[in-house]
Formats: C-alpha cells, structure tokens, sequence
C-alpha cells in the first residue's frame, strides 16, 4: 500500500523530541552548508492549491529530506525515497461513489514564493521545535531550518502539514542539532 500513489513513499512516523532527535538529529545537522536546491509540494491540481497532507520534499544538494505531519503529534522524516521529477501526474481517491473525490496530484517546487526565494541559499542550521502551548498539540514537534536571512518550519497543521516562514513562535522550545546529538537551544 501507498501514501497517496505516492511512489516509493511510505511515511515513518515517530512522536516525541526523543525520537525524532535519536533516530534523525545527527542526519539533518549534516544538512548545515548544503545548498536548497529544490522544495517540492505535492499540489492539487483541480483545486490549485497545496495538498497539505503530503510531504514536504527538500532537496538539500542532492540530500533529500521528506517531512510529514499526522495526526496532532506524528512526525514522520524519511530519505531519498520519492522521485518529484520521475512521477508524472497522477490522481487518487475512490472512484465509484458519487459522494467520493478524486484527487488529481502533481509535485511543484515553484509553488510559494517565500520557498522559491530559498532555493539555492545554504542551509546554516536545522532544529527541532517542541511545541508547548499548553493545549492538546502540546509535545508537537516541527523542523526548523535556518538560512542567511530567513527561516522556514514544517510544522503540524493539525493532521497536515503547515509551513511558517520568519522566527519560531515563542510557544515552542528550540532545540539545536549537532553532530553530537539534540540540545537546547
């Protein structure tokens, strides 16, 4: 089975800074100087619009880091596993019932203009947010990446995915990566 036809994607969802620190920090600290080259977003066609429920695709010199949120705490981070330039368009859903939608999907790298403007800038450091709103995303944890002069996070749209671009809002606790492992920032 398939994530949305998504080929070669099958999320690995993790909760928890723990577990997203031990089984990815020291791989996305390696990220530090590499060069965006690509952010892809899977993108409803018919709609024109972001398919949130995607992951987010960023091509860091060849590096391929794929981010998704589900639910109100998984985290999933996978590697290298789709191909955005080898998979044509293709559509999704249930067919048959008058009541169930199709989905015509396509992945872009051109989408948003706060990601295009990052595309070719080095990456000068990568962290872990943990959220601690004091309401039930609590515990959320959301992936920073810091550039010259700007700043985009993956984070969870409550069961998608959601981009924010500028500094962390002050709910979360920032946490650094090296090649050591996750502390505070």
């Amino acid at each position: 089975m398939s994530y949305f036809d998504i080929q070669g994607y099958q999320p690995q969802s993790l909760n928890g800074l723990r577990a997203s620190g031990t089984a990815h920090g020291q791989r996305l600290h390696a990220l530090t100087g590499r060069r965006l080259r690509r952010a892809w977003l899977l993108w409803d066609l018919d709609a024109d619009e972001w398919f949130a429920d995607g992951p987010v695709l960023l091509d860091f010199d060849g590096e391929q880091v794929e981010i998704n949120h589900a639910k109100f705490n998984d985290l999933s981070i996978t590697w290298n596993t789709p191909d955005p330039t080898g998979q044509p368009t293709w559509a999704y859903g249930d067919w048959g019932h008058p009541d169930d939608h199709v989905f015509h999907l396509g992945w872009r790298h051109d989408a948003r203009p706060e990601l295009t403007a990052l595309q070719g800038q080095p990456l000068q450091a990568v962290e872990l947010l943990e959220y601690a709103g004091g309401d039930m995303a609590d515990g959320m944890i959301a992936v920073s990446f810091a550039f010259a002069e700007a700043r985009m996070t993956v984070s969870n749209g409550l069961d998608e995915n959601a981009l924010e671009f500028g500094a962390p809002d002050l709910r979360y606790h920032r946490h650094s990566l090296s090649a050591d492992g996750v502390g505070p920032a």
